[in-house]
C-alpha cells in the first residue's frame, strides 16, 4: 500500500517503523528537516520537508496515487485540513488524530461529514485502557474481544503462589479453571506454551477467558484483588478528564490532584462528580494528606515520565493499592520493565495499534475482517480477532489437521454467542469470530495462520 504519514512525532515515528516493516510504501511529511532526514535514513521511506496541509506538498508526496494518508501532527486543525486536502486531491482513505476535548464531543459528526476513515483520540484510548484494568485490578493489562465477551488478561505470578511449578495443562485438569494460557514472559524470553510447560513464580502470564471465568481463575489461585471504589489521580490533563468520566459511570469515586490553579478551576466546572485538589502531587506530604495510604488505586498521569515512575514507586511503598503509570516515551522501556510498576500504559502504542488494525483491514477488504488488534509485546507478539466471512482453507477442517504455523495459537472462538476454547476436534465456521495470539509478524487474514 502507498501510505503518507504527516507528522513525525512519537506516534508518527512508531507508525513509520511498523508500516515499513510490513512492506508498505511510506512517504513522510514534516516541517523539521532534521527529523525527516533521521527517520528516512533509519527506514526505507521517502521524506518530504514541508507543511502537510499544503496541496503542493501533498502532490509532491504522491497523494494522487496514495491509498491512505495519516495525519498525526500536534495540531488537530492541521490534521483535519490534511485529510480534507487528501480526500479532494487523491480520494484516498484518511485518518486524523484529534485530541481537543471540544472536538471530541463531535468526533462522529467530524468523521461522517468530512469523510474521514478514522478519528483517533489518544487520551480517550488511554482512559479506556486504564478503566479496563481498574475493573479487573488483579491483572496488569486487559484487552477485550468480541465486544467485551472475551478478555485477554496479563498478570504476574506472585511468590509462594499455588501456580508455581504447575504445568499449563494442570490449570484445567487440577485447578478446574476454564482458561487458555497463551503467552508466558520469563525474563527476556517469550513462550507460546504447550500443555507440559511449567509455570514459575515471577512469570508474566497472559490468558484468554470470559470475564466471569477470569474472575473465577483469580479467586481460585488467590490472586484476587478487592473491588476498587476510590481512585487518586495525579495530573489533571485530558486523560484524567476522560478517565474520570468513565470511572464515574461504573461507580468509582475520583480525586484529582493538579498543581495548576486555573486548570483546577476548569476541572471543577467540567467534572462536578470528582474531587479536585489544588496541590503539587509530586510532594509526599500532599499525597499523604489527601489519602494515598487509603486509596484503592493510584494513577500517575503527569506530563513527565520520570515523575510518573517515581510517584508510582512511592505509592507502592505506602499502599498495596492498584498502581497505573502513564509513559509517553519508550527510550528506557527495558529499565521500566524491570521496576515492577504494576500496570504501565503507553498512549503512543495504543494510537498506533488502532491505526495498524485499520491498515491491515484495508489490505484484506475481501477476506476475513480484522476486528481487533493489540500489541502484547512490541515488535514480538500480537493478539488479533478475525470475523470469518467466506470459505477458505482454514474453514471446515478439524484444528488437529490444520498445519498452523509455528508461533501462532488459536486462543478462542466465538460462535452464536458461545465462547469456545479451541480443541483438536473443533472446526472454524463462516460467521465465527476467531482470536489468535501470534509471534509471526504481519498476519493480515485468518488464512495466514496456515502453512
Amino acid at each position: 500500500m502507498n501510505i503518507i504519514i504527516v507528522g513525525c512525532g512519537k506516534v508518527g515515528t512508531t507508525l513509520v517503523e511498523q508500516l515499513d516493516s510490513e512492506g508498505n510504501n511510506i512517504t513522510i511529511i514534516d516541517k523539521d528537516s532534521k527529523t525527516v532526514s533521521e527517520i528516512s535514513g533509519q527506514n526505507d521511506v521517502m521524506g518530504i520537508v514541508g507543511n502537510g496541509a499544503s496541496y503542493q506538498v501533498q502532490v509532491e508526496a504522491g497523494v494522487k496515487n496514495a491509498d491512505l494518508l495519516i495525519a498525526v501532527t500536534e495540531s488537530d486543525e492541521v490534521n483535519i485540513l490534511c485529510c480534507l486536502i487528501a480526500k479532494k486531491a487523491g480520494d484516498c482513505h484518511t485518518i486524523a488524530r484529534i485530541r481537543n476535548y471540544e472536538y471530541s464531543q463531535q468526533i462522529r459528526m467530524i468523521k461522517e461529514e468530512l469523510g474521514l476513515a478514522m478519528v483517533i483520540n489518544p487520551e480517550i484510548a488511554t482512559a479506556q485502557e486504564i478503566s479496563r484494568v481498574l475493573r479487573m485490578p488483579s491483572a496488569i493489562k486487559v484487552d477485550t474481544f468480541v465486544k467485551g465477551k472475551v478478555e485477554l488478561l496479563k498478570f504476574k505470578i506472585p511468590e509462594d503462589s499455588v501456580l508455581h511449578n504447575v504445568s499449563v495443562m494442570d490449570i484445567t485438569t487440577k485447578l478446574k479453571c476454564d482458561v487458555l494460557v497463551c503467552l508466558i514472559e520469563r525474563g527476556d524470553e517469550v513462550f507460546i506454551p504447550r500443555g507440559n510447560f511449567v509455570l514459575k513464580e515471577k512469570d508474566v502470564v497472559s490468558f484468554v477467558a470470559s470475564p466471569k471465568k477470569a474472575m473465577k481463575f483469580f479467586i481460585k489461585t488467590g490472586i484476587i484483588s478487592h473491588r476498587i471504589k476510590d481512585v487518586m489521580l495525579v495530573g489533571g490533563g485530558a486523560t484524567a478528564f476522560y478517565l474520570t468520566k468513565v470511572l464515574d459511570k461504573i461507580g468509582m469515586s475520583v480525586k484529582i490532584i493538579e498543581k495548576d490553579k486555573a486548570r483546577c478551576e476548569h476541572l471543577s466546572d467540567i467534572l462536578p462528580e470528582a474531587t479536585i485538589i489544588h496541590g503539587d502531587g509530586t510532594e509526599r506530604t500532599v499525597l499523604l494528606e489527601e489519602g494515598l495510604e487509603k486509596t484503592d488505586a493510584f494513577i500517575a498521569l503527569t506530563g513527565h515520565d520520570e515523575q510518573n515512575v517515581l510517584l508510582s514507586m512511592y505509592a507502592k511503598t505506602v499502599n498495596e493499592c492498584k498502581v497505573v503509570t502513564k509513559i509517553k516515551r519508550m527510550n528506557f522501556d527495558e529499565v521500566i520493565k524491570n521496576l515492577d510498576l504494576d500496570t504501565t500504559v503507553y498512549p503512543k502504542n495504543l494510537t498506533a495499534d488502532y491505526i495498524m488494525r485499520y491498515v491491515r483491514a484495508m489490505k484484506n477488504a475481501d477476506g476475513s475482517n480484522l476486528e481487533t488488534m493489540y500489541s502484547l509485546i512490541e515488535d514480538k507478539v500480537e493478539a488479533l480477532e478475525y470475523k470469518i466471512g467466506r470459505e477458505n482453507q482454514a474453514v471446515g477442517v478439524p484444528l488437529e489437521q490444520l498445519k498452523i504455523k509455528e508461533g501462532i495459537l488459536l486462543a478462542a472462538i466465538s460462535r452464536n454467542g458461545e465462547i469456545i476454547t479451541p480443541r483438536g476436534k473443533d472446526m472454524l465456521k463462516i460467521g465465527d469470530s476467531v482470536i489468535i495470539v501470534s509471534m509471526v509478524p504481519g498476519i493480515e487474514d485468518i488464512t495466514d495462520i496456515v502453512e
